[in-house]
This record gives structure tokens, C-alpha cells and sequence, in this order.
């Protein structure tokens, strides 16, 4: 059995190759610096041995191969140890392709916003008329339980990303999927710690639609200014737009699209389903185009998107009672963040208030390279708790106010909400990429303390 050994093992992408390449057969151990869950005891779960931080002999291991994530950088001593050893390594997107996906047909979704939630409705659309993808996206899916998972289908579905692939190999990690089918969601500036600009970001999408074969097809949003100047660099590809003159569109029923409606030409079909937000309706509709260019069933549509669990962490609702709802959203650039807002604002409406509690974690938002932006987006909602941690860049204090409120530690916020006394029923929507030192538990755990002492003061 060989021996895989994956430095930066707890990244969303590395957990999920980790558990592709023990699918495969490999005996698969790995190292992070930032160990917690949910991915560590995900993958501890899965019978991976997890070792936390880089102070080790990592040719005790005595590993076949060594992946190497996007977060290790020159100079790290383990690195160092690595570059001057004779064992074999790659970057995680090549030894990818070169063990997997340069044998199945390869769909993968890529854009600013949406990845991982438009994934995983492809996997579940194709899952259920029978097509049995394997998989890998950057989150938990709720419907399969896991992140990653290789089958014998010829198909697989992939997230996307355009960050880049490791400190040996500066392109955006998409370059090495080769996908027959690619769809953009939507293009912003993102990733300010390695992208100057957006001009930046369409070179590496102009590098990948340049990889593309003729026969492949191009899924994207239409009127879109960043993907038309894309296109307008090269595309060779077939093209499949979305957009009511090229006959596939949504129309809401329901103002928090809660009900929607996907229009294909002729066609319409009435979607009901636990999801809210028109991003999310869109996404739907990227989904529903990816079957229709596979040329399979489209009857059972409807239902699954009615039976379609989401994915963990993007606008999860983790706990309520009679008096609040708590949410656990991924939302970490001011566009998902106000398409997060607007969403729950929708549900809410006039007579329910909503909290936005926010930990500025991502590279681009701890620099302020967005930072009016993020502020705008964040005014939707009716109150704001910003966490100001220690290695932002920039002060959110000058924008305090009655509504707009700074904490410097998370045991605050608990205090705060432990002593909040909202009149009316409020939706608390916890947005980070990261952990947030735990606040997701904190309040869930208070949510359900609530309902229990509800419950013993009735039952008295």
C-alpha cells in the first residue's frame, strides 16, 4: 500500500483529497497548523492520523509521496527538509489529475460566489437519475455527508478554485482539472493577497477557457460585465448562457425565492425548497443547465432540489427557538455577504430584525482591500456585532455606532447576546470562514438552553 503524507491537510480542498486518495487505496497521514474541527475530527473519523503544526521528522514517516498545500510557504523549516530530501511531491491539484481525473469526464464549477452550493446541487441532480458522480467540493455536503468521494462513474464533479496552487506553482489550481464541462458563476476581485486586480483574476480564467477543447461547454450568467470581458478575450468552447433571451432564467414566487421558478424556453418548473436568496436560485439555475448539457432525464428535478440538504456553514441554521434563529454562513467578501443578508432580510421581513455578526478572517478582508464595500453590505442588516481581532489591517471602530457594534473578543459577544432582550423575534446570521474561536457553539449551545428552560417552566 503506498504512503501518502499531505502537508496543510485541513484545508477544505486538502481534507477532501486526503479522503480521495484513501478511497483510492493509499495509506494517508497529514499535518496542519490550524487543526480543529470540523475537518480535523472529520478526518480523524476517517481513520486519517492527523499530527498538529510542522515540528517533526517527516521522513519518519517514510511516505511515497508528499502533497504539499497552497498554505506552505519557503522557509518553513519542514519545507526546507522537504526541498532538500529525496522524497517525491506534488502540489494537490496535479497529483490529482494525474491519479483521477484525467480518466472521467471532469464538471467543474467555478466563480467568486457559489462554488461549493452549486457543486453540490450538480452532485445531488446527478446522484439521483442515477449517474453516480465521484465528487470533490470545499465543504460538507448534506445530502452525502462527506466532501470528497472517487465511484466508478465516469463523471467528476469538482470545486473550482482560483486561488493559487502551491508555492512552486503560482497558477489558480482549476489550471490542472481540464474540465468537459465549466461553469462560471459570477467573477469579482477576491484574493488580494496574491491578486493585484482583477485583470489579474481574468488572465487565470483566460488560461484555463485557452486549455479548453472545442467540444467542451461554457456555463455563465448572462448580463455579467467581468464574465463578458472574459469571453471577450477567447473562448472556443460551446457556450451555454443563462438568461431569459437565450431561454433559461428564474423568476421568484416567493420574495426570499424560497419558491422560484426555473424557466427553460417553454418550459416552467416550480421549485420549492429549504434554501432562500436569489444567489442561491441562480445557482439552482447553473445546476439544472450542467444536466440538461449532460443530455440526461430532467424529470426528477423538482424534487431534488426539494430534497436538497444544502451544504454545512452557507447559511445553515444551527439553532432557534421561540425568540431567535441562529446561522452559520461561510460569507467571507462583501457580495456573499450582502447576498447572505438580503436573503435572510427577505425571510424576516418588516416585523423580525436581523444581527449581523461578523469575524473579517479572509486574507482580502483583514487587509481592507474591500473595505467600504464590506461595510455597505453589512448595513443591511438592522444591527451589526463586527469582530475586531488582532490582525486586521484596518479599524472598524470609526464606524461604531448605536447600530454598529466592535468587540476585541469573542467572550464579549457571548456576554453581549447573553444580555440582549430583543422585543421581537431576531436572526442572528454568524458570518467567517474560519472557526470564530468557537462563537458558532457558544450561541447555538444558549439557543438550545433556552428551549430546554422554556420547556420546564411550561411543564411547572
Amino acid at each position: 500500500m503506498k504512503h501518502i503524507h499531505i502537508l496543510g491537510i485541513c484545508g477544505t480542498f486538502m481534507g477532501a483529497l486526503a479522503l480521495l486518495a484513501r478511497e483510492k487505496g493509499y495509506k494517508v497521514t497529514g499535518s496542519d497548523q490550524n487543526v480543529y474541527p470540523p475537518m480535523s475530527s472529520y478526518l480523524e473519523s476517517q481513520g486519517i492520523k492527523l499530527i498538529s503544526g510542522y515540528e517533526y521528522d517527516i521522513e519518519s514517516f517514510k511516505p511515497d509521496q508528499v502533497i504539499v498545500g497552497n498554505t506552505m510557504r519557503r522557509g518553513m523549516p519542514i519545507v526546507e527538509y522537504l526541498l532538500n530530501s529525496e522524497l517525491e511531491y506534488f502540489s494537490g491539484p496535479e497529483w490529482l489529475y494525474q491519479e483521477i481525473l484525467k480518466d472521467k469526464k471532469v464538471i467543474a464549477i467555478a466563480g467568486t460566489h457559489g462554488k461549493t452550493t452549486t457543486t453540490s446541487m450538480v452532485i445531488k441532480l446527478m446522484d439521483d437519475v442515477g449517474l453516480n458522480p465521484s465528487f470533490l467540493v470545499g465543504g460538507i455536503t448534506q445530502d452525502f455527508g462527506v466532501s470528497s468521494r472517487l465511484t466508478d462513474s465516469e463523471y467528476f464533479v469538482i470545486e473550482a478554485d482560483e486561488y493559487d496552487t502551491a508555492f512552486f506553482d503560482k497558477r489558480s489550481k482549476f489550471m490542472h482539472y481540464h474540465p468537459d464541462i465549466l461553469v462560471v458563476n459570477n467573477l469579482e476581485f477576491d484574493h488580494a493577497d496574491i491578486f493585484n486586480s482583477i485583470e489579474d483574476i481574468y488572465r487565470q480564467f483566460h488560461h484555463l477557457m485557452r486549455l479548453l477543447p472545442g467540444k467542451s461547454t461554457v456555463i455563465y450568467p448572462k448580463p455579467d460585465t467581468h464574465i463578458d470581458k472574459l469571453l471577450a478575450m477567447g473562448c472556443w468552447s460551446e457556450r451555454c448562457p443563462l438568461q431569459a433571451e437565450h431561454g433559461l432564467d428564474i423568476k421568484p414566487i416567493l420574495q426570499d425565492y424560497s419558491q422560484f421558478e426555473i424557466i427553460d424556453h417553454n418550459k416552467t418548473l416550480k421549485i420549492n425548497w429549504t434554501l432562500l436568496g436569489e444567489h442561491n436560485a441562480k445557482n439552482a439555475l447553473s445546476a439544472y443547465a450542467v444536466l440538461k448539457t449532460l443530455g440526461v432525464s430532467l424529470d426528477k428535478v423538482t424534487e431534488s432540489f426539494k430534497n436538497f440538504k444544502g451544504v454545512k456553514r452557507r447559511l445553515e441554521c444551527i439553532a432557534q427557538n421561540d425568540h431567535y434563529a441562529i446561522y452559520d454562513d461561510f460569507a467571507h467578501h462583501p457580495t456573499a455577504v450582502a447576498q447572505t443578508l438580503r436573503a435572510i432580510k427577505a425571510r424576516a421581513g418588516d416585523k423580525e430584525r436581523v444581527v449581523a455578526i461578523l469575524e473579517p478572517r479572509s486574507n482580502t478582508m483583514k487587509m481592507g482591500a474591500q473595505e467600504s464595500a464590506l461595510i455597505n453590505a453589512l448595513n443591511i442588516a438592522d444591527e451589526i456585532w463586527f469582530y475586531q481581532n488582532s490582525v486586521m489591517q484596518w479599524q472598524a471602530a470609526s464606524y461604531a455606532k448605536d447600530n454598529f457594534l466592535v468587540f476585541d473578543q469573542v467572550a464579549n459577544i457571548v456576554e453581549h447576546f447573553k444580555q440582549s432582550q430583543p422585543e421581537r423575534f431576531t436572526h442572528y446570521v454568524i458570518m467567517s470562514n474560519g472557526a470564530f474561536d468557537g462563537l458558532h457553539q457558544q450561541l447555538g449551545a444558549l439557543a438550545r438552553r433556552g428551549v430546554e428552560i422554556e420547556k420546564m417552566r411550561n411543564f411547572s
